[in-house]
């Protein structure tokens, strides 16, 4: 084995480490945000951990964060909450940095 095959394992391995911890993220991000959501629609507990699952789905429509966007916004606008793009996009950046601190404190 060359020096060149080890490297490029390890690029690899790194590659796989970092778009599994960026998946994780993003996911722990989704179930954060559908709590916010959630808690100005004010659902109940039950209502509160399907529509958490609800928002992870979501972001499998399409790539970026334009499907949860468009999900969480439509729900809150369906609610009658007076929540606007604006907040939503404030509350998915804040999420996505404290799923990101919650990651890394896990690991």
């Amino acid at each position: 084995m060359t020096t060149f095959d080890d490297r490029e394992r390890a690029f690899e391995a790194k590659f796989a480490h970092d778009q599994d911890m960026q998946f994780r993220v993003t996911a722990r991000r989704n179930r954060l945000l559908g709590e916010w959501a959630a808690a100005a629609m004010k659902l109940t507990p039950a209502e509160t951990d399907a529509y958490r699952k609800a928002v992870v789905q979501a972001d499998f429509e399409e790539a970026g964060d334009e499907d949860v966007v468009r999900k969480v916004l439509g729900d809150l606008i369906s609610a009658g909450t007076d929540l606007d793009e604006a907040a939503v996009r404030t509350a998915l950046a804040e999420k996505s940095a404290e799923a990101r601190r919650q990651i890394m404190h896990e690991s």
